[in-house]
């Protein structure tokens, strides 16, 4: 599954960022991004997104993101690194998890593909300044449905 994830995610570089969007070559944020990967993996999302803010979670420090993530996909933090793996950020120190991409490379050559406020879907490398932000890493799981 991880090479059908990478491939999905792929096909989704040069969308624009458009914060609350989720629709390939249009515009997504980072949970878009997300979304529009799963639903063409599984089909219908697991739950309904609610308005969120560019600032979401922060002010009441609650980890929104990383709890759907646990309801949702398998936490794979201890496990290596592997392609097709859903990063989660913490874009400060002590700060909740609210950016995500997902691993396009395995451990010799990191790269991730997210959406980037001003640069749309891009894969970037999982620099070292990247690397210390993961809060944690989760898998897609296989389905028989």
């Amino acid at each position: 599954m991880s090479a059908q994830v990478v491939g999905i995610a792929r096909a989704w570089i040069g969308t624009p960022y458009l914060h609350q969007a989720s629709v390939q070559g249009v515009g997504c944020d980072c949970l878009g991004l997300l979304r529009g990967i799963w639903r063409e993996v599984y089909g219908q999302e697991p739950e309904a997104i609610p308005a969120y803010t560019q600032d979401w979670s922060e002010p009441q420090g609650a980890e929104r993101l990383l709890t759907a993530a646990h309801r949702h996909l398998k936490d794979v933090s201890n496990a290596p690194f592997a392609a097709g793996q859903v990063i989660l950020f913490r874009m400060r120190q002590r700060a909740v998890a609210k950016h995500l991409g997902l691993l396009s490379h395995d451990e010799d050559a990191l790269k991730f593909i997210h959406a980037y406020q001003g640069h749309g879907v891009v894969e970037s490398p999982l620099s070292a300044p990247w690397r210390k932000r993961i809060a944690a890493r989760f898998a897609f799981i296989e389905r028989d449905d």
